[in-house]
């Protein structure tokens, strides 16, 4: 029997820097490394026909972090950007970005934008990338989008249902994820996709981030296909 594959795959990519710091490298040194996970992951999705692969890549709470490993992220960013765009277009991935952009500099804001119009067309996997992102501040955002539709009169409240909510989201017209996996052996979801995450299956992973590979994916996959999604239902089999 075919095994269950799930439709939208969203990940927490922890661990780059303890897993440079074992290795008595600097923590960018990590953020690299991750990077070429990254790359097999997306290449792996793409194999495994995933539909939506959702990558948690800096959080809104990350830019408390050092200033040199922030600036050394930026820089990272716009080398993935600028280097992989072209051959994820080849492969026809299209590119959404959420999160609060405006806030990164002109540079990335630049390569973001045009990354996601080359992409805009294609019809493979969907690669959502969350960029100064967090949960809370999705939801608050949505709320906002709501109130000022409800000031001006677009909406009533017998409008406002969570299917509506759900289309305010950064994540509108996506499916919800079905799969989270988490590396680093960290047991939360630190702030991630947090409405979004409500029914879908957990999945922790001992490893740090720059070891997860097609192995590490596939045992996800088997674990998820293990899993009987019942959404606040009856077991079928009780």
């Amino acid at each position: 029997m075919k095994k269950a594959l799930p439709e939208h795959i969203a990940i927490i990519m922890d661990g780059n820097g303890r897993w440079a710091t074992q290795k008595s490298l600097p923590r960018i040194a990590g953020h690299k490394a991750g990077y070429e996970s990254v790359r097999v992951t997306i290449r792996a999705c793409i194999e495994r026909n995933i539909k939506v692969l959702t990558l948690f890549a800096f959080s809104s709470e990350n830019w408390a972090r050092p200033r040199q490993e922030v600036d050394a992220l930026m820089q990272l960013f716009i080398y993935a950007l600028r280097h992989e765009v072209k051959q994820l277009h080849k492969s026809n991935v299209q590119l959404r970005v959420i999160g609060n952009i405006v806030r990164f500099n002109p540079e990335l804001q630049s390569e973001i934008q045009k990354a996601i119009t080359l992409t805009a067309n294609n019809t493979g996997l969907i690669l959502v990338v969350a960029v100064d992102y967090g949960g809370q501040w999705d939801i608050v955002e949505a709320s906002k989008k709501i109130a000022a539709q409800f000031k001006n009169n677009i909406l009533t409240l017998e409008d406002i249902t969570s299917d509506y909510f759900e289309s305010q989201l950064s994540t509108s017209g996506l499916p919800l994820p079905d799969l989270f996996i988490r590396t680093s052996g960290e047991q939360r979801i630190s702030n991630f996709l947090l409405w979004q995450l409500a029914y879908t299956e957990l999945y922790f992973a001992d490893i740090f981030w720059p070891d997860f590979d097609e192995k590490a994916l596939d045992d996800a996959l088997q674990y998820y296909a293990e899993r009987e999604r019942r959404f606040g239902k009856v077991s079928e089999h009780a």
